[in-house]
C-alpha cells in the first residue's frame, strides 16, 4: 500500500493504491480546503508534491485549465484530481 507522508510532524497515512488523494485525506481526519467539495473547479485543495510526483496519476484537462487560471506551480497538484499510485511526500501552508 501507499503512503502519503507529509513536511510537517503528521504521522503518515496508508492509502489504497488508485485512491483520491483528497478522500484519503479527509478520511484521515486531516482537514483540506475546498468550496467546490472536490469537482476541480476552486484549486484550494492544491498542496505541494515534494517527492513521488511521478507516484500520482497524471494532470488531467480539469486540473491543468484550473493551475494556469489560478498560475500554480507545476509542483502543486489539486488533491481532488490526483490518485496516489505510490509513494508520495506532500506540504500545504494550512496545516
Amino acid at each position: 500500500m501507499p503512503s502519503v507522508k507529509f513536511k510537517k510532524n503528521l504521522p503518515p497515512i496508508e492509502v489504497e493504491a488508485g485512491a483520491n488523494l483528497m478522500k484519503a485525506l479527509l478520511a484521515a481526519g486531516l482537514p483540506v480546503a475546498s468550496s467546490c467539495h472536490g469537482d476541480g473547479v476552486c484549486g484550494k485543495c492544491r498542496v505541494q508534491v515534494l517527492s513521488g510526483a511521478e507516484n500520482l496519476s497524471k494532470v488531467g484537462t480539469v486540473e491543468e485549465l484550473v493551475r494556469d487560471r489560478l498560475k500554480t506551480p507545476r509542483d502543486y497538484r489539486l488533491s481532488c484530481q490526483a490518485q496516489v499510485l505510490g509513494d508520495v511526500v506532500i506540504d500545504t501552508s494550512y496545516w
